[in-house]
């Protein structure tokens, strides 16, 4: 045996992919599903996430709790979309609610919607 050879994952003789990667592609996380719950409560996440922001039309405007902010303004979540945008730093934006779960977190956006769906207590799994 090769050393190589143990750090490969072991594979079907029927479709040459490993086990594990025919596990992820039948339970994929839905991440749809979970931005559409986290959406519905959004006003909610946004008052426990960003304490101290407020509602200005269809914006959530906080303080950027990932960085020294003073005054409200430059950190806004339309809450119609879920989109967001930092516009004092720059590339600090994104397109949901599970990309700004995963920004406020510091984690990944796989973890982010696994936490959201959890906390939210739906199912992100999907089969095929």
């Amino acid at each position: 045996m090769k050393l190589g050879d143990a750090r490969r994952p072991k594979r079907s003789a029927r479709s040459g992919i490993s086990k594990s990667r025919r596990m992820n592609r039948s339970n994929r996380l839905d991440f749809a599903a979970v931005n559409r719950a986290a959406l519905m409560v959004l006003s909610t996440l946004l008052a426990r996430w960003l304490p101290g922001g407020r509602t200005e039309g269809t914006e959530f405007v906080a303080l950027n709790p990932r960085r020294v902010d003073h005054r409200l303004g430059s950190f806004r979540i339309n809450t119609r979309t879920g989109r967001w945008c930092d516009f004092a730093v720059e590339g600090a934006r994104g397109g949901d609610v599970i990309s700004l779960a995963a920004f406020l977190g510091g984690i990944g956006q796989v973890e982010a919607a696994e936490r959201l769906a959890a906390m939210l207590g739906i199912e992100a799994r999907r089969g095929r």
